[in-house]
């Protein structure tokens, strides 16, 4: 399971350019089973998303399709863990060491 967060690199009107376009995309990824959960950070300088794939490498390439990063507006850090312990809900992520 892998934690990405996006820090905006640009000004939030910038963001707000492409923002349209980010949503779709996660929409996307939402669609094919990859985020599980995501939202903007509180203060308002980025997001947060969960997220599920075979490797890093595959999320590596997900994330390079990001337009907020396409547009240069965010980077992302991208911290892979293993869920060994989750709520009921999220039963079927569960790992083992």
């Amino acid at each position: 399971m892998f934690v990405l967060e996006l820090t905006y690199t640009a000004p939030l009107e910038a963001v707000d350019t492409v923002l349209e376009a980010h949503v779709a995309w996660l929409d996307e990824q939402y669609a094919r089973g990859v985020f599980l959960a995501s939202g903007r950070k509180n203060p308002r300088d980025g997001g947060v998303i969960l997220a599920v794939a075979g490797d890093r490498a595959r999320i590596e390439e997900i994330v390079a399709g990001d337009p907020f990063v396409t547009a240069g507006v965010c980077a992302y850090r991208v911290t892979e863990f293993v869920a060994t312990k989750t709520a009921p809900a999220l039963e079927a992520y569960r790992e083992t060491l």
